[in-house]
C-alpha cells in the first residue's frame, strides 16, 4: 500500500523552490513509453525556465512522506513554447484565452487513486482564475508498430475523453527531445486536445 497522498496548487516562490523535484520526476516518468525521454537535470533546468518566469504558471504537486510523487504544470499559453501557441494560432484560436497544460507525471504506485482528476480539477479552477475560456494540452504520437511500444499498452485518451477533452483535428505541434536508445534528439508530433470552460 502506497503512502496517503497530499495534493497542493503551488504557485511563485513555492512552484520556484520544487522544480529541481519535479526535473527528477519527469526525468523518471517519462523514460517510459510513449515519451521514451533520455533526460538530464540540466535540460530540464532549462525547460522549466518557463515556470520561473512566467507569473501564471502553476504546479499542481502531490506529495507522499514529504516527497514529490506527481506532478501537474501548466502556463498561460503565450507563455509557453511558440511551437506549441503557432499552430493554434493558425486556427485562429487566441492564446490568450488558453492556459495550456504541460504535463502531468505520476510514480506509478500512485497512479488509479484519482489524482489525475485532482490535477484537472485544480489546473481548470487555475485558468478560470485567470480568465481564460479553455485548457489545452498535447500527446505525443508513436508508430502503433513501434519497436519499443509495450504489448498492453493503453492510452489515456477515454479518461481526457471522459473529462471533456477532444482532440483537434490536423491541429499539432512539434517538439525535440533525445529518446532511451538514440544518439541524438528528434522532433516528435503532438497532437493538441482542448476543452472549453
Amino acid at each position: 500500500m502506497s503512502e496517503p497522498v497530499t495534493v497542493r496548487a503551488l504557485t511563485g516562490p513555492e512552484l520556484e523552490a520544487a522544480l529541481d523535484d519535479v526535473a527528477r520526476l519527469r526525468i523518471t516518468v517519462f523514460r517510459d513509453w510513449p515519451y521514451l525521454y533520455d533526460g538530464s537535470l540540466e535540460y530540464e533546468r532549462q525547460y522549466l525556465q518557463t515556470y520561473r518566469d512566467s507569473p501564471g504558471a502553476l504546479l499542481v504537486a502531490a506529495f507522499a512522506g514529504g516527497r514529490l510523487v506527481g506532478a501537474s504544470t501548466s502556463t498561460p499559453m503565450e507563455d509557453h513554447a511558440e511551437a506549441f501557441a503557432e499552430p493554434l494560432r493558425q486556427i485562429g484560436l487566441p492564446v490568450e484565452s488558453i492556459l495550456y497544460g504541460a504535463e502531468s507525471v505520476l510514480l506509478p504506485a500512485y497512479r488509479g487513486q484519482g489524482l489525475g482528476h485532482r490535477f484537472l480539477d485544480l489546473r481548470e479552477d487555475h485558468a478560470r482564475a485567470l480568465g481564460r475560456r479553455h485548457v489545452a494540452f498535447c500527446s505525443v504520437l508513436r508508430p502503433d508498430d513501434h519497436p519499443m511500444r509495450p504489448a498492453q499498452y493503453r492510452t489515456n485518451d477515454a479518461f481526457w475523453t471522459g473529462r471533456g477533452y477532444r482532440p483537434l483535428p490536423g491541429v499539432m505541434a512539434e517538439f525535440g527531445w533525445k529518446d532511451v536508445g538514440d544518439a541524438a534528439e528528434t522532433k516528435k508530433p503532438l497532437q493538441f486536445w482542448i476543452r472549453a470552460i
